[in-house]
């Protein structure tokens, strides 16, 4: 049986890094609510051995009155149990120790004194570069516990029980700028846990096909396929366990990038054995987004109006279900139970409450680089195993302020250049994103030895491994200057262009 750590979801900004640090060590994890029972966690056992838990941060403090809590038997399982950032302080509240605001707040890089290196902090030097973002502290911790390690504004920065498998780290070891934070999650997975790092994404294939093939029986159903990685990925998955009952179907919203929407028809018709639609519906969605410019209005225009495209089609083949390429990232920025929304992705706070078929997301747990990983093994060719990240609203989150056919073709012309020239400069693929955005700003320049007063274009070029943190990328001047200059040369409305240096946090990478 494969080997399973649960991590309880507190809503914190870093609690998809945790899972993805265990699933590279070959261990299987799942992000669950933070109010599972045991008896819910025996459950799992019956599909998993799950062998430890992790308690994730969160923006709360445990002291207040509403503040979320997990069922403090958890405790009691003969589990590894480990509490970072607000989950080290939630343990330390519940058995008796002191914790309170602290004298002074604790964002970024931080130096860690291990006092003593056992546990999940074996073999660790006596010092070391740590990742912090709390404003509580824990003071105290009762006898049976010890203390590992302190900081010059936190007294118990690691703690153990004496007896019981249980820790705590104020820090975030999943976070990169954690020295040997992969260390020690290897320490709780394997020492703590006794895991054996018995997972392999082969795993995830099959399990994924038997799911689907469990949940729909004979019965047909749909998906909506944009034409990118994690839509084609889970239109494979789904052909293999489903045949001819599912119908991939295509909109052509007016929104996709140059050129996009003949080369997904010609892929998915020539290269693959699926059914498949295409529907032209860009008339219908300009005249959707009539007027409207606020971002999460236009999310949910589009969102509905995909919708009600796919139950047309699903009415006149008789589906009963509609499967999406939603993965792990849409889910965390669209909301869950204790993380606030930071945007509304189409295919997730984007549908509107009403639907007529029922939503399967075979991917809803994997993150981008996973999702690669998979498409490689189904066969699929890197033409869409690495097509580089697409929203699913396409360019009407490029443009700020009303979307209209005439701004849309300007940011489509300007996102091709940009495309054309980074591929020419052999930057793609260390590359995450890379696009154009038409801004809501005239300003006036010279263009042919008279006064212009046109548009402005913003590039957004980033490197990330899986979407959720972001660096700008410092691309080379003589790139940017070809770039800008065949733009404000080949686009007569754009006469200036900006760069974005922005990370992710605090920005996203889409604008909107």
């Amino acid at each position: 049986m494969t080997d399973c750590i649960l991590v309880l979801d507190f809503g914190g900004q870093y609690c998809h890094l945790i899972a993805r640090r265990i699933r590279e060590l070959n261990v299987y994890s799942e992000i669950v609510s933070p109010d599972i029972t045991p008896e819910e966690i025996a459950k799992y056992n019956r599909r998993y051995d799950v062998k430890g838990l992790i308690i994730s941060g969160g923006p709360q403090s445990v002291y207040e009155e509403n503040a979320p809590r997990f069922d403090k038997n958890l405790l009691d399982l003969d589990l590894g149990i480990l509490g970072l950032c607000y989950g080290h302080q939630l343990i330390a509240h519940y058995v008796g120790g002191r914790v309170e605001p602290g004298e002074r707040k604790e964002y970024g890089i931080t130096k860690a004194i291990i006092d003593k290196p056992v546990g999940i902090l074996k073999d660790l030097n006596k010092e070391g570069r740590v990742w912090m973002s709390h404003s509580d502290t824990v003071l105290e911790m009762p006898d049976n516990y010890e203390v590992l390690a302190h900081t010059d504004n936190s007294p118990v920065a690691a703690f153990k029980h004496k007896k019981k498998r249980i820790y705590g780290l104020q820090w975030h070891p999943e976070v990169v700028h954690t020295v040997n934070g992969e260390k020690m999650f290897r320490n709780f997975v394997y020492d703590v846990c006794k895991c054996k790092g018995n997972w392999i994404m082969e795993d995830f294939i099959e399990e994924s096909i038997k799911k689907i093939k469990e949940r729909m029986g004979n019965k047909k159903a749909i998906i909506a396929l944009s034409g990118g990685v994690d839509s084609s990925m889970a239109a494979i998955l789904a052909h293999r366990a489903m045949g001819k009952n599912l119908t991939a179907v295509f909109v052509d919203t007016g929104l996709m990038r140059k050129n996009e929407p003949e080369s997904i028809k010609r892929i998915f018709t020539e290269d693959f054995d699926l059914n498949f639609r295409f529907i032209d519906a860009k008339e219908r969605f300009f005249k959707a987004l009539k007027g409207t410019e606020d971002p999460e209005e236009k999310r949910r225009i589009i969102g509905e109006l995909f919708i009600r495209i796919f139950e047309e089609v699903a009415r006149d083949i008789g589906a009963e279900f509609l499967i999406q390429g939603t993965i792990y990232p849409d889910r965390i920025e669209s909301g869950t139970q204790h993380a606030f929304t930071i945007k509304s992705h189409h295919n997730v706070g984007g549908l509107p409450d009403v639907l007529g078929l029922e939503i399967v997301e075979p991917l809803e747990d994997l993150y981008k680089d996973e999702v690669r990983v998979v498409a490689k093994k189904l066969g699929l060719p890197d033409e869409i195993a690495y097509r580089h990240p697409f929203p699913g609203p396409g360019l009407a989150i490029r443009i700020i302020g009303e979307v209209t056919p005439e701004s849309t073709g300007i940011v489509r012309e300007a996102d091709a250049i940009v495309k054309e020239e980074i591929k020419k400069a052999g930057l793609e693929k260390e590359l995450w994103q890379f696009f154009a955005i038409l801004l809501p700003i005239k300003t006036v320049g010279v263009q042919g030895d008279i006064r212009t007063y046109r548009n402005t274009v913003a590039l957004r070029i980033v490197q990330s491994v899986d979407g959720m943190t972001a660096n700008f990328a410092e691309i080379p001047y003589d790139v940017l200057e070809r770039i800008s200059t065949r733009i404000t040369n080949e686009i007569p409305e754009v006469n200036r262009i900006v760069y974005d240096i922005t990370h992710k946090p605090p920005g996203t990478v889409e604008w909107e």
